[in-house]
């Protein structure tokens, strides 16, 4: 199955729910690789993964927990790594009951039993490896520990997540309608600079053909109306969500001269940049 991932907003959400939970995420494929969203590791397993042997060890750790949660059908599916850590893993679906598309694993953390007795048995598991482990010892304690109630707690949230991956169409299949295509190049390009043959050459529609999507897409609008309304709708978000100065927020989405930003902002919502982000900043505080 060729699967399509919109990497730079799965990343943002990663990101975010590392942020919040002190708990590393990645997105898997349906071979067990994940899609190459960050490089980041725990300091433990970057030193396990220095090794071929244990970087071949990890990957096919991966591998196995995706054939067993595929196996399980029941969801979020929790084990112990190769090296004695606690992951889970929860399949993504495009739509409830379909098979995955993906899955969405995370870690590493520990689990609320003793530290020592979780460390023997990490030790356990690493007598392929050379050296001393002084040094993983150091590294394995800086993991966290996370009772059943929280990890409980988090597979709920992740649960809640897949639905929002999958409501914001992060991940496709490529057998999606050429409608879908360009809605999601859209979504995922429209801070470059875009034109109808360029478009046209990336998605390997005709022009004639993208113009009419384009009309079905925007509700009779052209392509350059539609593109630059997606640069409009990411600067509202922008704007009331950060406090960036309205010259760098254009920059953010695709639109480098402030006076043309503002003159397209205030022909599509009938407002300056600055007086939107004041009047609904203001609503909301009301």
């Amino acid at each position: 199955m060729n699967v399509l991932f919109d990497s730079r907003q799965l990343l943002k959400l990663m990101s975010s729910l590392y942020t919040l939970t002190g708990i590393r995420a990645n997105i898997l494929n349906l071979q067990g690789r994940d899609i190459c969203l960050t490089s980041d590791h725990a300091p433990f397993c970057e030193k396990i993964n220095s090794t071929p042997e244990g970087h071949e060890r990890c990957v096919a750790c991966d591998a196995r927990a995706v054939q067993q949660c595929a196996k399980t059908e029941k969801g979020f599916y929790f084990y112990r790594c190769h090296a004695g850590i606690c992951e889970g893993i929860l399949p993504l679906r495009s739509e409830n009951g379909l098979p995955p598309l993906a899955y969405l694993i995370c870690g590493q953390f520990l689990d609320d039993s003793p530290l020592e007795e979780q460390w023997e048995n990490c030790l356990r598991t690493l007598d392929w490896r050379p050296g001393g482990t002084e040094e993983l010892r150091q590294a394995f304690f800086q993991f966290r520990q996370y009772s059943q109630k929280e990890v409980s707690a988090y597979s709920e949230i992740l649960e809640a997540l897949s639905s929002y991956i999958r409501h914001k169409e992060m991940i496709l299949t490529a057998e999606r309608t050429d409608l879908q295509k360009l809605k999601l190049y859209l979504d995922q390009h429209y801070i470059e600079k875009l034109s109808l043959d360029s478009i046209s050459a990336q998605l390997h529609i005709g022009r004639t053909k993208l113009c009419m999507l384009a009309k079905e897409l925007s509700g009779g609008k052209t392509l350059s109306h539609l593109i630059t309304q997606r640069r409009i709708d990411a600067a509202k978000t922008l704007l009331l969500q950060s406090d960036q100065p309205v010259s760098a927020i254009a920059e953010a989405v695709g639109i480098g001269d402030y006076n043309y930003f503002s003159k397209v902002f205030r022909s599509v919502t009938g407002t300056t940049p600055s007086a939107f982000r004041k009047a609904h900043r203001r609503g909301a505080d009301d």
